[in-house]
C-alpha cells in the first residue's frame, strides 16, 4: 500500500478579492511540492469556499495552527498568473502599502469564480451526529444538500472528505428527439380507412349499401385514409350522414397509423440544435416552414424536441484588423530597458512600432500593449492586431468591455500560447503571456491610467515593475511624452500639421483689424463669451459651406454655479464644500462630487432676491448659444449626462457637436473643419503641478484627432502666452514643451527627480482629522523625515467631501527605497482617523 503524500512543509500566502492582506493557509491535504505561485485555490472563508490566488510562501512557524486550503484549481505547471507577475505586483503592493486583495481585485479581471461539481462524504468511521441531524454519510453526496457553514465546521475538524470536478460552461439548446423516442401518442394518428372485405351482416345492419354510400366507400378506398368524417364527406362529395351510415355499415373503420414527422422537426434535425424556441422558429420560418415560438414550444411538449445542457461553444472574440503595418521595415527604435516613442498620429506610431513587435513575435516571444481608455484601445487594436497573423500567432484583447465568458476564453488562449500579442486595459497586465519581451504603455501620462478607487494604482508604475520582473523592455508611446519620460532614450515623429488661432481674452485688440478672423466690429473688452466673435465667424462659415465643427466645453451641465447678483451668495452642496452645478434640462442644482441635487430655489437664501446669475458655461449653455448663432443648423451634445445620436454626423452630414473631453473617446466626424476650445484655462486653473502638462497633451490629442486632415483649432484663453500653447502655435515638435517642463521640475525636485506619495487622513469631525494629520506629520519628522520630504498637513482642496473632512500630507523622496522607509512609519502605530496612501497621486496638491 502506497503511503499518503506528506503535506507541503510551507504554508501558502493566499490573496482573496477583498481589501485585505494575504492570509496564510496550509496546503490541501495530501499535496506535496513547492508553493504553486500564481495558481488559484479554494480556501475556507467565513464559512464558505472562495477562490483565492497563491501569492507567496507563508510563515512555517505557525503552520500547525492554519486552516488548510480545500482544493488547488490550477495545474502548478500552468498557473493562472505567471509567477514573475505575482512577484512584481506583490512588490508594488508592499511598497505602496496597499492590501494585496485590493490590487489583485483591480488587476485580475477573470478567474475569481470557478465552476465545479462538489461532492462530500464523512471520513470513514466518523460520527457526525453531534453537528446536525442531517449530515454527510460515508457515501459521496452533492455538497449543495448541506449548509456551507455546516460543511465548514466539519471540515475544520478534519472529518470531511471532498471531491472537486471541473465543470465546463453549459448552455441550454433545443435538440430534435430521435423518432423512436417520440411518445407514441405524438407519432400516431387515428384515421378512417376503407374495409376491403365484405361487411358482416347483422340483424340491425344490412350489408347492402346505398348508391351514395357505395360511392363514398369507393372514394375512401381510392383516396383514403381520412382524418375525420367531415374530410371524408367533403372528398367524396356526399353528406356527413351518408359517410356515417357507410361507417356503421362496415364499409370503413377507425385505425391507428404512423403520423408523418412535422416539417419543423425535420428542419431542427437537419440544422439544429437551436439556441431557443424563438431561434428554432426563426430558422424554420426562414426556410419556408411557418412556425412561431409558441408552436415550437408545443412541438417540444408533445415530445418532438428536448431542451438539453451542452458545453457552450467558444464565445465570439474581437476580430483582428485586416490591414497591418509593415513589420519588415527597418527598426529604428532604441534598444534600451525603457524607451519612448511620441509624436505623429496613432497610425504613424503603429507603423514605427511594427518592426519591433513583429521581430519579437517571430522569435516566439510575447508583447503586451496597455491602453488607458476604450478609445485608445480601439485604435491600437485597429492598428496593431493584424501584426499577429503576419507573424504566425494570434492577437488577444483583454478588457472590461468583454463578457466574463469572453475574458475567460481569451485568458485560456493566452495561457496556452495560442496568442502572443495581448492588447488591453489594466486587466491585461496580469495575463499569462508566455515569455514577454516588451510592454508598451500607450499615453503613459494619461490620468485614465489612474484607478480612482480600490488600490488607486497608477498602471504605468505597475507595468514598469512587471517589466523588471519579466526582464522585458518598457516602451512609452503616445501623442506627447510625460515629463517623467523625457530622460529616457527615444524617437520623436513629426507632429501632425496644426492650424491654431488664439483668442486672447486677457488682451482685447486695440485695432479694429488684427488678423484674418477678426472684424472691424471688435472693440476692446468686447470679444464675445462663451463664443468669441472670431469663433462665431468661423462657425458661420461652417454652416454656409455645409461642414462640421466640434466645440470642447469645460464642463457638463449649464453652468459651474448660480450666483445671486445682489449679495453674491452661491448655493452649496449639503455634504461637500463645493458650489452646486446648474443643469437647465432638469432645472436642478447638482453636486458633481457626491450626486446631491435639489431644485433651483425661488429666492436667495441670504437676501431673498429672485434673480440668479449663471457663471462658468457648460455644454448646455454653449449648445444653446450655438443654436442661437446658427438657427436651423444641426447641433449635437455629448457629455456624461446627455449623448445625442451622432450617426448623421458620422455619415458626413453637416452639424456642430458640443461636448466635454468625452469627444475624444469617439471617432472624429469625417468632414471636420473646426475644433473650438471654448475656455482652455479650465485645464490650467488646477492646483496640480501636472496641470500644464495635461493641457499640452490635450492640445496634441486634438491636433491628431482626425486621422487625415488638420481642422482649424480656435483656442479661447486668458493665458495666450502659456508655453504649452505657444509650442503648438509655433509648430514645434512634441518633445519641446515636456523637455522644458522636465527642467523646471528638476529645479523644484518634482517627478521624475523625486517620488511622491499622498497620505489622506480623513474623519467626519474636522478637528479629529486635523489632529490625526498633525500627529502623523510629527511622527514622520520624529523618525528622521526632513521638511523637504514632508509637505503639509493641509486641508484638501475640497475641505469637506461627502460629509468627511480630508487632510493631506505629501511625501517627496529621492527614490522608491526612501519612500518605502517613510511609508513604513504608518505601520508603527494606529491613528485616530482613516489613513489612505496614494503613491504617485494624479490630482490637486
Amino acid at each position: 500500500m502506497t503511503p499518503p503524500a506528506s503535506p507541503s512543509p510551507n504554508p501558502w500566502q493566499v490573496a482573496v478579492n477583498l481589501p485585505v492582506p494575504p492570509y496564510d493557509f496550509g496546503a490541501p491535504h495530501g499535496f506535496s511540492g513547492p508553493v504553486p505561485l500564481g495558481c488559484r485555490v479554494l480556501v475556507p472563508w467565513r464559512g464558505e469556499l472562495v477562490v483565492g490566488l497563491v501569492v507567496g510562501e507563508g510563515d512555517p512557524r505557525a503552520a500547525h495552527r492554519l486552516r488548510e486550503a480545500a482544493h488547488l484549481l490550477d495545474d502548478p505547471a500552468a498557473p493562472w498568473v505567471p509567477p514573475a507577475t505575482v512577484t512584481g505586483v506583490q512588490g508594488w503592493a508592499h511598497d505602496a502599502r496597499i492590501p494585496a486583495g485590493l490590487i489583485w481585485g483591480d488587476l485580475l479581471g477573470v478567474g475569481w469564480t470557478a465552476a465545479y461539481a462538489h461532492m462530500v462524504r464523512a471520513v470513514p468511521g466518523s460520527d457526525l451526529s453531534a453537528f446536525a441531524r442531517r449530515v454527510p454519510t460515508d457515501r459521496w453526496t452533492d455538497a449543495g444538500a448541506f449548509a456551507p457553514a455546516l460543511l465548514d465546521a466539519i471540515r475544520e475538524q478534519g472529518l470531511l472528505e471532498e471531491r472537486f470536478t471541473p465543470q465546463p460552461r453549459l448552455i441550454s439548446v433545443v435538440e430534435a428527439r430521435a423518432p423512436e423516442h417520440v411518445p407514441p401518442a405524438s407519432r400516431t394518428v387515428t384515421v378512417l380507412r376503407a374495409v376491403t372485405s365484405a361487411p358482416t351482416q347483422t340483424p340491425t345492419q344490412p350489408t347492402t349499401l346505398t348508391p351514395r354510400q357505395a360511392q363514398a366507400a369507393a372514394w375512401l378506398a381510392e383516396h383514403g385514409p381520412c382524418d375525420t368524417l367531415s374530410a371524408w364527406a367533403r372528398g367524396a362529395g356526399v353528406s356527413a350522414g351518408v359517410v356515417t351510415a357507410a361507417l356503421n355499415a362496415g364499409a370503413a373503420e377507425y385505425a391507428s397509423t404512423e403520423r408523418p414527422p412535422p416539417p419543423a422537426w425535420e428542419w431542427l434535425r437537419d440544422h439544429g440544435p437551436a439556441d431557443s424556441y424563438a431561434a428554432w422558429a426563426a430558422g424554420a420560418s426562414a426556410a419556408g416552414i411557418p412556425l412561431s415560438g409558441t408552436q415550437a414550444g408545443t412541438l417540444a411538449l408533445r415530445g418532438w424536441a428536448d431542451t438539453i445542457q451542452v458545453p457552450a461553444p467558444p464565445p465570439a472574440l474581437p476580430e483582428p484588423a485586416a490591414a497591418t503595418p509593415d513589420p519588415d521595415r527597418p527598426d529604428r527604435l532604441p534598444e534600451a530597458p525603457v524607451w519612448r516613442l511620441h509624436g505623429g498620429r496613432p497610425a504613424s506610431r503603429a507603423a514605427a512600432l511594427a518592426p519591433r513587435i513583429g521581430r519579437l513575435l517571430r522569435q516566439g516571444r510575447g508583447v503586451l500593449v496597455l491602453a488607458p481608455d476604450a478609445a485608445t484601445l480601439r485604435r491600437s487594436w485597429e492598428h496593431l492586431s493584424g501584426l499577429a497573423r503576419t507573424c504566425g500567432t494570434h492577437a488577444a484583447q483583454i478588457s472590461g468591455q468583454l463578457s466574463e465568458a469572453q475574458r475567460e476564453h481569451t485568458w485560456q488562449l493566452v495561457q496556452g500560447g495560442h496568442a502572443r500579442l495581448v492588447i488591453g486595459s489594466g486587466h491585461a497586465l496580469t495575463a499569462p503571456l508566455h515569455d514577454p519581451a516588451l510592454i508598451v504603455v500607450l499615453e503613459e501620462a494619461s490620468d485614465a491610467h489612474k484607478l480612482l478607487s480600490g488600490s488607486r494604482a497608477f498602471l504605468p508604475d505597475v507595468a514598469a515593475r512587471l517589466a523588471t520582473a519579466h526582464d522585458a523592455a518598457l516602451a512609452l508611446v503616445g501623442a506627447a511624452p510625460a515629463a517623467e519620460s523625457v530622460p529616457h532614450p527615444g524617437a520623436v515623429l513629426p507632429p501632425p500639421r496644426a492650424r491654431v488661432h488664439v483668442v486672447d481674452y486677457a488682451h482685447p485688440p486695440e485695432q479694429p483689424q488684427i488678423g484674418p478672423l477678426s472684424g472691424a466690429h471688435l472693440a476692446p473688452a468686447d470679444m464675445g463669451y462663451p463664443i468669441s466673435h472670431d469663433l462665431a465667424r468661423v462657425l458661420r462659415q461652417v454652416q454656409e459651406r455645409g461642414r462640421q465643427a466640434a466645440l470642447l466645453a469645460p464642463r457638463r451641465g449649464y453652468s459651474a454655479l448660480l450666483r445671486c447678483p445682489t449679495c453674491e451668495h452661491t448655493p452649496q452642496c449639503r455634504h461637500c464644500d463645493v458650489p452646486l452645478r446648474f443643469h437647465q434640462d432638469t432645472r436642478q442644482l447638482t453636486c458633481h462630487q457626491c450626486g446631491y441635487h435639489q431644485p433651483v430655489p425661488d429666492r436667495c437664501d441670504e437676501c431673498g432676491d429672485r434673480m440668479w446669475k449663471a457663471r462658468g458655461p457648460g455644454t448646455e449653455w454653449i449648445t444653446q448659444e450655438v443654436r442661437k448663432l446658427l438657427p436651423g443648423f444641426p447641433v449635437y451634445r455629448l457629455d456624461r449626462d446627455h449623448q445625442d445620436d451622432l450617426t448623421p454626423l458620422m455619415r458626413g452630414e453637416s452639424g456642430v457637436i458640443v461636448g466635454t473631453q468625452l469627444l475624444l473617446s469617439h471617432e472624429a466626424p469625417p468632414d471636420l473643419a473646426l475644433i473650438g476650445v471654448t475656455l482652455a484655462d479650465t485645464w490650467l486653473n488646477v492646483s496640480d503641478f501636472r496641470a500644464s502638462e495635461r493641457y499640452h497633451r490635450l492640445l496634441r490629442q486634438l491636433a491628431e484627432w482626425h486621422p487625415t486632415r488638420a481642422p482649424m483649432t480656435v483656442v479661447q484663453t486668458f493665458q495666450a502666452d502659456h508655453p504649452a500653447l505657444k509650442v503648438m502655435v509655433e509648430g514645434r515638435d512634441t518633445l519641446a514643451y515636456p523637455a522644458a517642463e522636465e527642467r523646471a521640475r528638476a529645479a523644484l525636485n518634482y517627478p521624475p527627480h523625486a517620488r511622491l506619495a499622498q497620505i489622506e487622513i480623513s474623519a467626519r469631525d474636522q478637528h479629529r482629522a486635523q489632529a490625526a494629520a498633525q500627529d502623523l506629520a510629527d511622527a514622520l519628522h520624529g523618525a528622521g523625515a526632513t521638511p523637504h520630504e514632508v509637505l503639509g498637513p493641509a486641508p484638501s482642496p475640497v475641505a469637506r467631501l461627502r460629509g468627511v473632512y480630508p487632510y493631506h500630507l505629501f511625501l517627496r523622496a529621492r527614490n522608491d527605497a526612501r519612500l518605502g522607509e517613510l511609508l513604513r512609519i504608518l505601520d508603527t502605530r494606529t491613528w485616530k482617523a482613516r489613513v489612505r496612501v496614494d503613491v504617485n497621486p494624479r490630482g490637486g496638491l
